[in-house]
């Protein structure tokens, strides 16, 4: 109730995207106001939440993964949402992940008590730091990974200001991005927390993601290979620690299921351990990276959930759409939308046309003949198909790829129900 209480008694105006009142609404107002971006009631651009694909999106997930034996805690980066991870956890989320101490904090703030930190920290003052944190949160279940003797020291550092008795640690292998690379550095980890006062051994932890190579099946290999070091590292952390509840944890927004199938068995067999994933962005599906990335998973089988299989593809739907304004055809086949690089991500492709919409009408095929080629800051340069009637005003949604860097740009986001219209003000937390 915290988070609700602070959120509602902030007051929105201009000062902030999408608001189009100059004196403000209290943010437990905006819902009741029938906005439609559609109909260009919101100060575009603007970025929205599709609330009924974010359920289904939460519920299907949720679903299969107690059909494949795991549990999942939910990558916080992605929305930055305090009131998107509780949602998460009360539907069935294992608990929350954070990639840092600021992360960490921000969900502390709001309530949140099972967090799988899934980074390193750093040194000895980031240890410190952590410290100060847990010590403020004394009731704060946290697991962190460590991937040389220095990470542990940092973790130790923390556990020692924060006077914990014991602090879980994953030691993490990986490739490419952190994660002890061999079997020296993962018996130096595990040597470095087991001779640490305040430390045990938590668990195995690695990303597949870091992983990937440009062809699909060379991918699948070497997430094959990672699996297979992940399992050998559990049989030594077990053996190193026979009696303690362990995790594995891996699995974020692409593989998820390559990752399952591997380590859930691993799991059940040991009977004290669980498979922890740390998906995140599948949530919020897209229109780019998610949505080749299902297809892709269709391509290896789909989902099985109670012996039945679904299309990944068919199941997620994108939850996100940017919508903006047509500002200007200064040329023909040319038109600029005021959007730019500030509000939309690019890194994993350009937004997509998906509708346009003239006095709150939407006119059918247009989008199909539009498309962006590129961004500036705050303009768009869209493409036109010749003697496209895409007018100065028209109003356009978007669907984005890669929702990790599109909602980062936005403080607060727009719920949207089944009609279009507003139905919250949701606010973001990247600090």
């Amino acid at each position: 109730m915290q988070f609700l209480s602070w959120w509602d008694g902030q007051r929105l105006s201009m000062t902030t995207r999408g608001i189009p009142v100059v004196g403000g609404l209290a943010a437990e107002d905006i819902g009741g106001q029938g906005w439609a971006p559609a109909r260009g009631d919101l100060a575009l651009p603007v970025l929205t939440f599709h609330e009924a694909a974010f359920r289904a999106n939460r519920e299907f997930f949720l679903r299969w993964c107690k059909s494949a034996g795991v549990a999942v805690a939910p990558h916080a980066k992605t929305p930055m949402s305090p009131e998107l991870a509780r949602a998460l956890r009360e539907a069935g989320a294992w608990g929350t992940t954070v990639a840092n101490i600021q992360q960490a904090a921000v969900l502390l703030t709001h309530g949140e008590r099972r967090l799988l930190l899934a980074n390193e920290i750093g040194g000895l003052a980031a240890g410190r730091r952590l410290g100060a944190l847990l010590s403020a949160y004394p009731d704060v279940a946290l697991h962190a990974f460590a991937d040389s003797p220095a990470a542990v020291a940092a973790l130790a550092e923390a556990a020692r200001v924060a006077n914990r008795r014991e602090l879980p640690v994953l030691v993490e292998l990986g490739v490419g991005r952190a994660g002890a690379r061999d079997r020296a550095a993962i018996e130096a980890t595990m040597d470095a927390v087991l001779a640490a006062d305040r430390l045990v051994l938590g668990g195995v932890a690695t990303y597949e993601g870091a992983a990937t190579t440009p062809d699909a099946d060379g991918t699948l290999r070497a997430i094959a290979a990672l699996m297979e070091r992940t399992i050998e590292t559990f049989a030594m952390v077990r053996a190193a620690a026979p009696r303690l509840p362990l995790i594995l944890s891996a699995g974020g927004s692409a593989y998820f299921d390559v990752v399952a199938r591997a380590l859930a068995p691993i799991a059940q067999a040991d009977g004290n351990a669980s498979v922890v994933l740390r998906s995140g962005a599948l949530f919020f599906a897209d229109h780019g990276i998610y949505a080749r990335a299902f297809a892709e998973l269709d391509r290896r089988g789909g989902l099985l959930i109670d012996g039945t299989h679904h299309s990944a593809a068919e199941s997620f739907r994108p939850a996100l759409t940017l919508w903006a304004e047509v500002l200007s055809r200064p040329e023909a086949g040319l038109a600029i939308a005021g959007f730019g690089m500030r509000d939309a991500s690019f890194d994993q492709g350009l937004p997509v046309p998906l509708s346009v919409f003239r006095d709150g009408v939407e006119r059918i095929g247009l989008a199909e003949r539009v498309s962006v080629t590129r961004l500036n800051d705050q303009h768009a340069f869209l493409h036109l198909a010749p003697d496209c009637p895409l007018a100065v005003g028209d109003v356009i949604a978007f669907g984005i790829s890669h929702p990790c860097t599109c909602l980062d740009r936005w403080r607060v986001i727009f719920g949207l129900d089944a009609d279009g219209v507003v139905t919250r003000a949701l606010p973001t937390q990247f600090g």
